[in-house]
């Protein structure tokens, strides 16, 4: 009878978020009895799951493709989404029952809660005999193979060593920037970081030209570095956030403003002309207030052109009013930082992986997945499909020793 060593493992996954648990449950359910164990310092696993679309789990976008990321190599995450697909997710979703609903552009949440989209993957997990443990902070790892990893419980050691520790964003819950040193410490590249999918801040000055609009959101364009993204503007007592601004976040860069049109879709200034003529005593306030609200509308105003009834302006009036509202330059003073980022933008550079495997080049048996690698999603469930597609391409290569198919 063959002796089991009680330290040593097939496949060590640090990290039990979203992609390590994907990676677990892939690997070990393809067959070959692979003894798997799963490490984190948290005391429970997936904790940003949990927090995760408001605590329903934007778990997928209908829409992902590799367009929706940021990174060095835009054709890099196209094999391993091509290969679990939102589809992919969503038969395994529905396979256990979750029942889940569409929001606008595609996002797909769980009626109930994030733990249900937890609870799926752990019960994959225990399917394949998966070992988790939390409350295991490493203390150091040597690369092999084999791979070892030392624990507040003593060394283990396996063939397969992933790296699925995300990156700094919400550092409250246990974030940290492990993966990024320890590719460091091996001399594998890591681009640059920054918090991604964050609230732009603004200096003194600026905020005082917006006091008292906090908490009103709008519909409007945000652009910057030629990104631009239509969804809700919120204004903050500390700057800007909402949907649209959070996406541009993730492509700003410190000394760059940021443009804003409150009028998407619409030629203000034709607009005004024309309700000039038909309207005249109208006051602009009152127009610019069906879209902007009468708060916002009045602020806009007071800063620009006085409101006056529509009759009394003159077409250099209504070009300001209209620059004013489809042109608005911001100039942020930085970000609300990784304290409140959903995502950390940059990360272990894609030119040392594999985009099939996600297995390092130099490093036979070391894997990098999830947020950790610098492939970064847009706002609304991507960064989760990325997530479950990286996973499950390193789990699928882990059992079987061959890419995951579905792409050519």
């Amino acid at each position: 009878m063959q002796t089991i060593d009680p330290h040593y493992y097939d496949i060590i996954i640090i990290g039990a978020g979203a992609a390590g648990l994907m990676c677990a449950g892939v690997a070990g359910q393809q067959g070959g009895g692979h003894r798997i164990l799963v490490l984190d310092h948290a005391n429970k696993p997936g904790k940003k799951i949990l927090m995760s679309g408001g605590g329903r789990c934007n778990f997928t976008n209908l829409h992902c493709t590799a367009e929706d990321f940021i990174c060095a190599n835009p054709h890099f995450a196209k094999s391993a989404l091509s290969r679990f697909t939102p589809w992919d997710f969503i038969a395994l979703v529905e396979r256990y029952g979750i029942p889940y609903h569409e929001r606008d552009h595609g996002q797909l949440f769980c009626d109930r809660s994030a733990k249900d989209i937890l609870n799926m993957l752990l019960a994959e997990c225990e399917r394949a005999n998966v070992e988790i443990r939390t409350r295991a902070p490493i203390k150091d790892v040597r690369v092999g193979p084999p791979h070892q990893v030392d624990t507040p419980t003593g060394t283990v050691q396996a063939d397969a060593l992933v790296i699925a520790t995300g990156g700094y964003s919400v550092p409250s819950i246990g974030a940290s920037g492990f993966g990024f040193d320890l590719a460091q410490s091996l001399d594998i590249p890591v681009r640059s970081t920054r918090p991604g999918l964050v609230p732009l801040t603004l200096g003194k000055k600026a905020l005082k030209r917006l006091e008292g609009l906090s908490g009103i959101a709008l519909d409007a364009t945000a652009n910057v570095n030629g990104k631009s993204f239509r969804e809700n503007l919120l204004f903050t007592h500390r700057g800007l956030s909402g949907p649209a601004v959070l996406q541009v976040s993730s492509y700003w860069e410190p000394g760059q403003s940021v443009e804003i049109d409150l009028f998407p879709d619409v030629n203000l200034g034709d607009h005004i002309r024309s309700v000039r003529q038909q309207r005249p005593k109208m006051e602009l306030k009152t127009l610019l207030g069906e879209r902007l609200t009468r708060r916002v509308a009045q602020r806009w105003c007071d800063l620009g052109v006085k409101s006056q009834p529509l009759g009394q302006l003159s077409d250099t009036d209504i070009d300001r009013v209209e620059q004013a509202c489809q042109s608005w330059q911001v100039w942020p003073s930085g970000t609300e930082g990784y304290r409140v980022a959903e995502v950390t933008v940059g990360g272990v550079d894609t030119d040392a992986l594999s985009s099939k495997t996600l297995e390092c080049r130099a490093f036979p048996g070391l894997y990098f997945i999830g947020e950790v690698v610098d492939v970064t999603g847009h706002l609304g469930g991507f960064n989760l499909q990325w997530a479950w597609a990286s996973g499950h391409a390193a789990g699928w290569a882990l059992a079987t020793g061959a890419s995951a198919p579905g792409y050519p």
